[in-house]
């Protein structure tokens, strides 16, 4: 039937009936709009409810959100984005299956209406009969009425369900199979229980017969298995059956090992844990601990049997009829005469060649890394020249040789302090460059007198000497008055000619020291002071002090290095471990 035209004047009159598209907002209610929703977002506000009671999230873009002008929402919703109930295909329940076994009992012997005229059946017509074209139809004979046929309904079964093995099953059908195997088990409960009875009477007659050691021991198991009282067991001793937990509550659960989540990883559905939970701190793990399934996996003669296992495969495919299983003693002697023989060609093989060829020599070669002073040890420098990755080679602390012992010495020197002097510790001598003579040195400087010290400058013992320095001197040049009087007086000293030398010598270098000294005040009263008299004057003063209180390289000047001598050393230092260098 045709719609009714209807004019435009009826249209515009009626216009709030047809009037389905949303109207424009104004500028006001839009702002609001945009606050509210920036409210939700943030949280202050709460968010839409659709029709349904539930929360409309109010992150989703607006071309989600918002539905079709034609779709007819009073309100904020999401059900033009979900599933469609009319455009959803329905698809058939868990309970809903093809039937089997279709009951054909019911025999029909009058011929109905509109049945099929060949063989009186009502599922099809004559067209559609597979049965022989009768010469007279049911219809007119009324007799051999063959039955309906089961129409089997059309399933409409999912993705799931037409790859679902059990679909369709019926768990009754289980039932006999529980049945038979529960008879079978009263059968040999009532045959354990006839033998044990049989047995019992024989026992008290004293008929009973001789039986083999191992009746005895079953009869022993049957009598104590009930006083048995293990952790998570159960013992039958009339149905002969031990029942067990999956496993025993005291253990600790592996999981349970080590709380740290980064530790080894816990499969909860093979209950597996195949890493050592304790890796990190192998000390605190006991002996009896558990180190991980691949520690056990692979330790004891797993190896082993995998290499037997793959020398079985090998030797099976060159021929050889062997087999891990049935015939392990066969294999393993195969496998040892393989090894003799193949050391045996081995050393053969090597030996020939060297006998040839020469270069025995060669082998007992120290490795190429301390020949060729190269390592694989990796070490990066930045541009200062400071260790960025790797770690650099320790730097030597001193250029001279340490525990090198001397002389027959069993210590080094400095390893005795006694007096103010240094020694060797195995015999006490204060002489560097003197032999070991061992224990009867220690004793002969118990009972010495201590090592002599060195005079110091300003000391009064200098004094003294340049006193009897002068003294020889004066003694020296007056000659025979020196000689007549050195008979009676104590003080005097014989010289020779080499010892007046050498205190002419002195003499005269005190004497030039003197006149210096003399000409530094002379030029500090002037004002004349040089740079080359401070090195003068400094230098002297060291000569002046004990060695032992001398400063280090004190002829020049010790500053700490700038960042700038700093920067130029690690720049141009050589790094003699870097193989790069010379490239």
């Amino acid at each position: 039937m045709a719609a009714p035209s209807v004019t435009v004047s009826e249209i515009l009159k009626s216009k709030t009936e047809f009037d389905d598209e949303p109207k424009k907002k104004s500028r006001e209610e839009w702002r609001k709009a945009k606050e509210l929703e920036e409210a939700r977002k943030a949280g202050t506000a709460p968010a839409a409810v659709d029709e349904e009671g539930r929360d409309i999230n109010p992150h989703i873009p607006q071309y989600i959100s918002s539905a079709p002008w034609y779709y007819g929402s009073k309100g904020p919703t999401l059900k033009h984005q979900r599933p469609q109930e009319d455009r959803e295909k329905q698809f058939s329940g868990l309970g809903e299956w093809y039937r089997r076994g279709v009951d054909q009992s019911k025999v029909v012997t009058k011929f109905r209406k509109g049945a099929c005229e060949n063989c009186g059946a009502m599922t099809h017509k004559r067209k559609d009969c597979v049965e022989r074209p009768r010469k007279i139809g049911a219809r007119y004979t009324g007799m051999q009425i063959a039955p309906d046929e089961f129409v089997q309904p059309n399933l409409a079964i999912d993705y799931d369900g037409k790859r679902d093995r059990w679909n369709g099953y019926d768990p009754a059908e289980h039932r006999s199979i529980v049945e038979e195997f529960q008879k079978v088990e009263d059968a040999k409960r009532k045959l354990k229980a006839e033998k044990l009875k049989a047995d019992g009477e024989e026992d008290k007659d004293g008929d009973r017969n001789d039986v083999d050691d191992d009746d005895d021991d079953v009869a022993d198991e049957d009598k104590y298995a009930d006083d048995i009282d293990m952790p998570g067991t159960k013992v039958d001793s009339k149905q002969r059956i031990t029942v067990r937990n999956l496993r025993i509550r005291e253990d600790t659960a592996k999981y349970l090992r080590n709380l740290d989540p980064n530790s080894a990883y816990y499969d909860p559905k093979t209950r597996s844990m195949r890493d050592n939970p304790n890796a990190s701190n192998p000390e605190e793990a006991d002996e009896g601990e558990f180190t991980g399934e691949n520690a056990v996996r692979f330790s004891g003669d797993t190896q082993g049997h995998a290499r037997a296992q793959i020398f079985a495969w090998d030797a099976h495919h060159r021929g050889v009829d062997v087999h891990l299983l049935a015939e392990p003693t066969k294999l393993e002697m195969l496998k040892k005469e393989y090894e003799t023989k193949k050391d045996s060609y081995k050393s053969e093989a090597q030996n020939s060649i060297l006998a040839k060829y020469g270069g025995e020599e060669h082998l007992k070669a120290p490795p190429k890394s301390l020949l060729l002073a190269q390592t694989e040890t990796y070490i990066e420098y930045s541009r200062s020249g400071r260790v960025v990755k790797g770690q650099e080679k320790p730097v030597v602390r001193s250029r001279y040789q340490e525990d090198q012992l001397i002389n027959n010495h069993t210590t080094v020197w400095g390893s005795f302090w006694k007096d103010g002097a240094w020694g060797f510790k195995c015999c006490h001598s204060f002489v560097k460059n003197s032999y070991c003579v061992g224990e009867s040195g220690c004793k002969n400087t118990e009972t010495a007198m201590p090592p002599p010290e060195l005079p110091v400058a300003g000391s009064s013992k200098v004094e003294e000497d340049e006193e009897t320095v002068e003294k020889k001197r004066k003694r020296s040049d007056s000659g025979s008055e020196s000689s007549d009087s050195s008979g009676s007086s104590s003080d005097d000293v014989d010289l020779d000619e080499e010892e007046k030398k050498k205190l002419e010598m002195k003499i005269r270098k005190k004497l030039k020291k003197k006149q210096k000294k003399l000409l530094r005040k002379a030029k500090k009263q002037k004002g004349e002071k040089s740079k080359d008299d401070d090195d003068e004057n400094e230098a002297e003063e060291n000569v002046e002090l004990d060695e032992r209180k001398r400063k280090y390289n004190s002829m020049y000047e010790v500053k700490a290095p700038t960042e700038e001598e700093m920067e130029s050393y690690y720049k141009n230092r050589k790094q003699f471990d870097d193989p790069m260098q010379n490239l």
